[in-house]
């Protein structure tokens, strides 16, 4: 029996999925159980026992396309498990040869049900427990697991305690204001933990803030960073999953988007939110005015208060 897993980005979302992967894999030990998913987070996948191969696919390179497609091909794929729900997955499924494609009953492009065979409604309100009703409708065996890979050091971190943030992840009316950081750094400084501010790049926008430390790495990188932190400062982003999905205790910072559909997973976070929040999930270019409306000083007394309980 092979297995193919269809959740191509992004990071957050590949970090909801794993659980469903590891259902499958639990339910179906002997299986072959593949992940088509784009290169760049192909990383999140090394070393998964839940998954025997990762087909990276990035639709704007012909040889990518080819190579995935051969790839999928090469031995029939018996049960396809569409967890992204877009045309683009639905159809990379249908062309790699799936015998059987299952996919939610309710997408958000509604002509990817024209390549299920099966379509499941999925009652679950968060992303990690929705993956989970569908893994289940497939055979799966309900297990809740975040195998992810152990990370690779880089860069330079302080020796003592320090908290992690990574503040340019999401969209730009996702994020909490760069200024604000700053003020909490110092909050946190006069408590003997650092900040340090993780991203792709040392980008001058960050180096410039006072009371932070800037920490520059990939996906492995951020992943080794995560399990070092005392804790974690997060947005409704990738990192924020990451960072809950192993455990850290932490504040996640939310706006225009449903905590309790996109929130972080597990119970190890707390979670701080305007009231009367509007949920949009609009991507608009400037901060979201909930976001603004969140103060350092009330982020620093939950995250004491989360670690005094930690």
């Amino acid at each position: 029996m092979r297995i193919l897993v269809v959740r191509m980005g992004a990071m957050g979302d590949i970090v909801h999925t794993l659980p469903a992967a590891a259902s499958l894999r639990a339910a179906f030990p002997e299986a072959r159980i593949d992940w088509l998913v784009e290169p760049r987070w192909a990383c999140l996948l090394d070393g998964n026992p839940d998954v025997d191969t990762a087909i990276p696919l990035n639709r704007r390179q012909w040889s990518s396309v080819r190579d995935a497609l051969s790839a999928l091909r090469s031995t029939p794929v018996t049960l396809a498990v569409d967890f992204q729900g877009l045309i683009k997955s639905a159809a990379a499924a249908w062309l790699g040869g799936a015998r059987r494609i299952i996919g939610f009953e309710h997408v958000r492009e509604r002509l990817a049900r024209l390549f299920y065979h099966r379509r499941v409604p999925a009652p679950s309100r968060h992303v990690v427990d929705r993956n989970l009703d569908l893994a289940e409708a497939a055979g799966g065996n309900r297990t809740l697991r975040f195998a992810l890979p152990a990370g690779v050091d880089e860069g330079t971190l302080p020796e003592g305690p320090f908290v992690l943030a990574n503040p340019l992840g999401g969209w730009v009316s996702k994020q909490w204001p760069l200024e604000n950081y700053a003020t909490l750094g110092g909050m946190l400084r006069r408590q003997g933990l650092d900040l340090v501010l993780n991203a792709a790049a040392a980008l001058p926008e960050l180096r410039e803030l006072e009371n932070v430390r800037v920490h520059a790495s990939s996906i492995p990188g951020l992943i080794a960073a995560t399990r070092r932190a005392r804790a974690v400062v997060g947005i409704d982003s990738g990192p924020l999953h990451i960072a809950a999905a192993l455990g850290k205790p932490g504040i996640a910072i939310f706006g225009p988007t449903d905590p309790e559909r996109n929130g972080p997973y597990g119970g190890s976070f707390g979670l701080l939110r305007a009231p009367g929040a509007a949920t949009t999930y609009r991507r608009a270019g400037e901060i979201h005015p909930s976001m603004r409306a969140i103060e350092p000083a009330a982020v620093f007394r939950a995250l004491m208060t989360r670690l005094e309980g930690a």
